[in-house]
């Protein structure tokens, strides 16, 4: 494990030098990767400095404990030793937590696409629900929300709405949000007061470059419209938004939340682009899962992953058995808990396939 951790900070020490290099800061592109790495490998470094550090005072104790002829100052050796050697023990366990392969795509920004499901009207509202506790979790973690496509319910809330979402290891937080979240409780429709259940699709799309999937601009077909839904006086009257069909996949997106033809083309595109890549990895992943099948899911849409039930204010995640009894503060973007013990499952599950090499 040293001759790893002294690897990392080698690679630390060349990107180090690389990102005050001009000729770097002038490739945007390459300064921005470079940036990434260096904190990522930073977090790993700093640990590392830790562990050294405590090697050190656990080999100068038990040099005191072997030579000390005073047993007072033998017994206080000891007594640190008792102290040392638990503290190496939990750095250990999170160097090796920390040295586990990363997915490529979890420093990604994504694409956050939400859909009522079954339940009609109510649906729809719940996907707005939704849409409203991923809004409020971006103000908890500083992330950056862009809106690229709608289409509102017909009762409230949302039929489908598109997102972009951009800050520090968003996919990898999120990538386990897709998939079917279900909710139990009584609609605004109803008028018997009985609960239903209804449910809402979420699709988490890591952000891709045009270095990660080539598009041929031939096999994209573009089609102009008006926009519908809030926008002022260009709504109905210009021809801005845009709708992209990849030929070759069949795969249909459409932007209409800008004015600028330009702007929601662009934004179509990074649409496109994503869903593309998210075709190439669920083939990957359908390979792999021949191999194995993850406890926390593959994240396919049609993964009922999470329940949310109002009578009892109770949210349960299926996939790692979680539940928590704090429903309003979870629609409140209070997801963290989920987000962390998730993580802490695919971890143990790659640890068990002895990714970690010591």
């Amino acid at each position: 494990m040293l001759d790893k951790l002294e690897a990392i900070y080698q690679r630390f020490q060349e990107v180090s030098d690389l990102i005050v290099d001009p000729q770097v800061i002038s490739d945007m592109k390459r300064y921005s990767s470079l940036n990434k790495e260096y904190k990522e490998l930073n977090k790993i470094v700093e640990v590392y400095k830790e562990y050294k550090l405590l090697l050190a005072n656990i080999d100068n104790t038990k040099k005191v404990i072997e030579t000390e002829k005073d047993p007072e100052f033998r017994e206080m050796a000891k007594e640190e030793m008792d102290a040392l050697l638990p503290q190496r023990e939990a750095m250990e366990e999170r160097i090796k937590e920390m040295l586990i392969p990363k997915d490529p795509n979890d420093s990604k920004d994504i694409i956050l696409e939400i859909r009522g499901g079954t339940g009609g009207d109510e649906a729809a509202i719940f996907a707005g629900d939704l849409y409203r506790l991923y809004q409020r979790l971006c103000d908890r973690m500083g992330w950056k929300m862009e809106l690229i496509d709608f289409t509102e319910g017909t009762s409230g809330g949302y039929k489908e709405i598109i997102v972009g979402i951009t800050g520090e290891d968003v996919y990898g937080k999120l990538k386990f949000e897709s998939g079917v979240h279900r909710v139990q409780r009584v609609p605004a429709t109803e008028t018997q007061g009985r609960i239903h259940t209804s449910a809402a699709s979420v699709a988490v799309l890591p952000e891709v470059e045009d270095v990660d999937v080539q598009i041929n601009m031939n096999d994209i077909r573009k089609d102009t419209f008006c926009s519908s839904g809030p926008g002022g006086q260009s709504v109905n009257t210009t021809y801005s938004a845009i709708r992209l069909t990849h030929i070759p996949t069949g795969v249909v997106v459409q932007c209409q939340d800008e004015k600028s033809q330009i702007k929601n083309f662009e934004k179509a595109l990074k649409v496109l682009r994503s869903r593309l890549y998210e075709v190439e990895l669920k083939k990957q992943q359908d390979e792999l899962s021949t191999q194995r099948k993850s406890m926390v899911g593959s994240g396919d849409r049609s993964d009922k992953i999470r329940t949310y039930n109002y009578p009892q204010s109770r949210v349960t995640d299926h996939r790692i058995g979680l539940t928590v009894y704090n429903l309003p503060a979870v629609m409140d973007g209070a997801i963290e808990e989920f987000i962390e013990q998730l993580r802490i499952a695919e971890n143990a599950e790659r640890l068990k396939e002895g990714t970690v090499v010591a």
